[in-house]
């Protein structure tokens, strides 16, 4: 019988646009790029671990990463799938050639998922499989009980993607966009940022709802149109 574990990213599912191509890196994210399409190579970073605030792009690049290893690699977010034993979770995912763990450090602080999480990097490092880790904190800063866990956190590249400043995020919103095939212009991206909750996620909804919108009413993204569709 296969490992229960490889029905669980069913539930998961990588998002279409969640592509290298699909993510604007600006001068302090642009490095990193190259590591993560590195990391699949002979001599790339067996491990990886990202940190950053919400809406930095984490979780993006680790879904991206994922889409460019194809059927050899399981994308995990720890946060939705704590419900599950680590044991579920986790067997045999080692054989994979790379796992992506999101949000680490919803796990961490339990006896069970941090003595899984040590088993993994061991058999992880014996069958070749990379692992590309992402959590809030950098490693040193999050609650980690298992000392040798705490060690192999820090195994490999640390990097940090810096939450984008509301500039950053204008033009994360025009780019995205022009992927689509729209033309969204300085002025409603700054109106659609400044009015908003200026959270990435959130902005990247509001254009998904605005894309249909637009297409369904066959009308360009104009403030007029964005105040309409979003009843601002």
């Amino acid at each position: 019988m296969a490992p229960q574990h490889r029905q669980l990213p069913l539930l998961v599912q990588l998002r279409d646009d969640a592509t290298l191509e699909n993510f604007l890196a600006g001068p302090a994210t642009a490095p990193l790029l190259g590591v993560l399409e590195r990391q699949r190579s002979v001599d790339g970073e067996s491990v990886v671990f990202l940190h950053g605030g919400s809406g930095s792009g984490k979780s993006h690049l680790l879904q991206a990463c994922c889409h460019l290893a194809g059927e050899g690699s399981v994308y995990l977010p720890l946060a939705e799938l704590a419900t599950y034993s680590p044991e579920e979770v986790l067997a045999g995912v080692e054989t994979l050639s790379l796992v992506a763990l999101d949000d680490i450090d919803a796990v961490l602080g339990q006896e069970a998922w941090e003595l899984a999480l040590f088993g993994l990097y061991n058999r992880a490092r014996e069958w070749g499989c990379r692992l590309l880790i992402a959590a809030r904190g950098a490693p040193r800063t999050l609650d980690v009980r298992l000392a040798d866990l705490r060690s192999r956190l820090s195994w490999g590249g640390v990097y940090q993607l810096p939450l984008a400043t509301d500039a950053e995020k204008c033009a994360i919103l025009i780019f995205r966009a022009e992927r689509r095939g729209l033309e969204l212009s300085d002025d409603v991206a700054i109106y659609i940022v400044n009015r908003s909750q200026r959270d990435l996620a959130q902005l990247l909804e509001l254009l998904d709802r605005l894309d249909r919108a637009s297409l369904a009413q066959q009308r360009p993204l104009s403030i007029p149109f964005v105040k309409q569709t979003l009843d601002w």
